[in-house]
């Protein structure tokens, strides 16, 4: 457990009060998640690690979806 405690950045831990072990590990999973899919990378020049299409505007107004309990965001177009 200490393991995935060091790998969990302090953003998270100083905006959410732990509950419980339980809970703790939601937000590890939730944050591994979007370290690994949908956070930006400088060495990419700020692209993802996996490539995503260009949404044009004809696709629709951009949304925000929450992503780490509302911690972050991510943004796409939806109709």
């Amino acid at each position: 457990m200490l393991a995935e405690v060091a790998y969990l950045p302090h953003e998270c831990l100083d905006h959410f009060l732990i509950l419980n072990e339980a809970h703790l590990r939601r937000l590890l999973r939730a944050y591994r998640g979007y370290y690994k899919t949908v956070r930006p990378y400088q060495a990419l020049a700020n692209n993802w690690p996996r490539p995503r299409d260009v949404q044009p505007p004809a696709f629709g107004r951009v949304v925000a979806i929450p992503q780490v309990g509302g911690l972050h965001h991510h943004y796409q177009r939806a109709a």
